[in-house]
């Protein structure tokens, strides 16, 4: 590939192609040309290299074995060391003084035709004659004299000088840099979650094959983990970009952090947060939410603010700082990603423009806390789900409210109320659910998760038969949504088949109180957050 584009004399094209994979690893742009300008030399392809350091000014002062080099110096091995310093950019000084030894020492040996030719042909030793001419004039004295002349210039002194200085000159570089540089580039953005592992890449285009969603299987085994500093700081959000490439994290200390999470670790190839200069909000961020791109992350906080942050920068790009009277608990993007759709304590719904930051729509209704939200595939229905242990469809141009579902277990003959006869169980989330746009998925404080649809049934209960203080308080959908995941009070994951409702799988995330999950777009894998600061990472055994 890197001999056709030289060949054809592509050099603007073949030089962004290489810029933008080694951009993650700050190499200097001269370092790059030099390595391109490497690969020409190793390849025999002088033409191209010659026509690129004429274009760059830049050469590469390299040999193909350094020390013999240095020791052909020492051993006087002229004609060696001459045709490999014309290919070098050697200073003016030092290239000064090497001539100087060798034309000296051919007119010690009698070999004067050489010494002549140097002398008077080359342009070496015309620059000598224009900047030194009293030291000019010596050789061309010991000429005239010769063979009378008694010079003796040959010492492995002298020639050692030379070699050392000539030895700063040089250049270091192991064989086939750039093929090797452009290959540990690639394994470092897989490390970094970049590229995924196994992945092809394309090198000329710059581009990785899409991810393709993965068969299905239940996550049930924990495999890392994120501790957050300090005694008080935990996740209240987590999410996933579409792509899969980033998991964000929102915390009640303010911060926005974006993980990889292959690895659990913060990624890096993001430079604001290579330098410690993360998004973040004066008051704890209750939800975050990528856009439909992936390119914008919007979050809400207890402050009842809202901000929309330029993922691959971290600049906020918009700020509404009164977009709720009260926390925002749930944030979703438009489909065109022009809008944002908001819940929150103040029990509201609403939808602000981003380019005005206003309210357009608000959407009243529920009795009790907003705790999740929701466009719908086309976006011309919204649903909301809430404390007071509703989900409401609302038609998004009216704001009228379509239907109202009051999603609750199934009472046997001589059971109690799950709840005590004291109301509703709050409801705490409501997601689609993939390859089945008009159903969505309910999760309620109790042991059942609902399946409902678009016209507001109840289609489809998925219970688990523990004791009480195993109540649902958060649930997620496998990929390719075959699977049904929720997580309970005492910190059980079930797995649920979508299909018959059947209960497949159950572990245990962890010994504290979860806050919520979050699961992959495209891979089996489910995240866990809990009150202690611990961030879970379960994948398929």
């Amino acid at each position: 590939m890197w001999s056709q584009l030289f060949h054809q004399g592509k050099f603007d094209m073949a030089k962004k192609t290489l810029f933008a994979q080694l951009q993650m690893t700050s190499i200097d742009n001269q370092d790059i040309v030099k390595l391109i300008i490497q690969f020409l030399r190793e390849n025999n392809l002088n033409k191209s290299r010659s026509t690129l350091e004429q274009e760059s000014n830049i050469t590469l002062n390299t040999v193909e074995n350094r020390s013999k080099f240095l020791q052909d110096i020492v051993d006087g091995r002229w004609d060696i060391v001459l045709k490999q310093v014309n290919q070098l950019g050697i200073s003016n000084e030092k290239l000064l003084n090497l001539y100087e030894q060798i034309t000296l020492e051919m007119i010690e040996i009698n070999e004067l035709s050489a010494a002549e030719m140097l002398t008077r042909k080359s342009n070496v030793m015309r620059l000598l004659f224009e900047e030194y001419p009293e030291r000019y004039q010596i050789i061309e004295e010991y000429l005239e004299q010769a063979p009378v002349a008694e010079i003796q210039y040959t010492t492995v002194e002298r020639r050692l000088a030379i070699s050392k200085e000539l030895e700063k000159e040089i250049s270091v570089a192991p064989g086939s840099r750039l093929l090797t540089l452009l290959g540990q580039s690639i394994k470092w953005q897989q490390h970094q979650g970049i590229i995924m592992p196994d992945s092809t890449y394309d090198l000329f285009k710059g581009t990785v094959q899409v991810q393709k969603a993965e068969a299905d299987v239940f996550p049930s085994k924990p495999y890392v983990s994120i501790k957050f500093p300090g005694k008080k700081t935990h996740a209240e959000c987590a999410s996933f970009s579409r792509n899969g490439q980033y998991l964000a994290t929102g915390s009640v200390d303010g911060f926005i952090e974006i993980w990889n999470y292959l690895t659990g670790k913060l990624r890096k190839d993001l430079k604001y947060q290579a330098k410690d200069s993360l998004m973040a909000m004066d008051k704890s961020v209750l939800c975050v939410q990528f856009s439909q791109n992936d390119e914008l992350l919007a979050s809400g906080s207890l402050d009842g603010k809202i901000a929309i942050w330029k993922v691959k920068s971290g600049q906020c790009q918009k700020r509404i700082p009164a977009a709720h009277t009260e926390g925002v608990t749930s944030i979703s993007f438009s489909k065109d990603s022009t809008q944002v759709l908001s819940g929150s304590y103040d029990q509201t719904v609403r939808i602000h423009g981003l380019k005005s930051g206003k309210v357009l729509k608000e959407f009243r209704g529920h009795t009790s806390f907003i705790n999740a939200v929701m466009y719908c595939s086309d976006n011309t229905r919204i649903l909301s789900a809430s404390s007071d242990g509703t989900v409401k469809f609302w038609d998004a141009k009216t704001t009228a409210c379509l239907y109202t579902v009051n999603p609750q277990p199934k009472i046997e003959k001589g059971q109690l109320n799950p709840m005590g006869g004291l109301g509703n169980a709050s409801v705490e989330n409501i997601l689609s659910i993939p390859k089945h746009p008009d159903q969505f998925l309910v999760c309620n404080k109790t042991n059942t998760l609902f399946i409902i649809s678009i016209r507001g049934q109840i289609i489809k209960t998925l219970t688990h038969n523990k004791l009480k203080g195993s109540d649902f308080v958060a649930a997620t959908t496998s990929p390719q949504g075959n699977f049904v995941y929720g997580i309970t009070e005492d910190a059980y994951m079930f797995a649920f088949q979508l299909a018959t409702g059947d209960q497949v799988g159950k572990v245990k995330v962890c010994d504290n109180e979860v806050i919520g999950m979050a699961s992959h777009p495209l891979s089996n894998v489910v995240v866990a957050y809990d009150d202690a600061g611990y961030v879970f990472f379960f994948k398929a055994p």
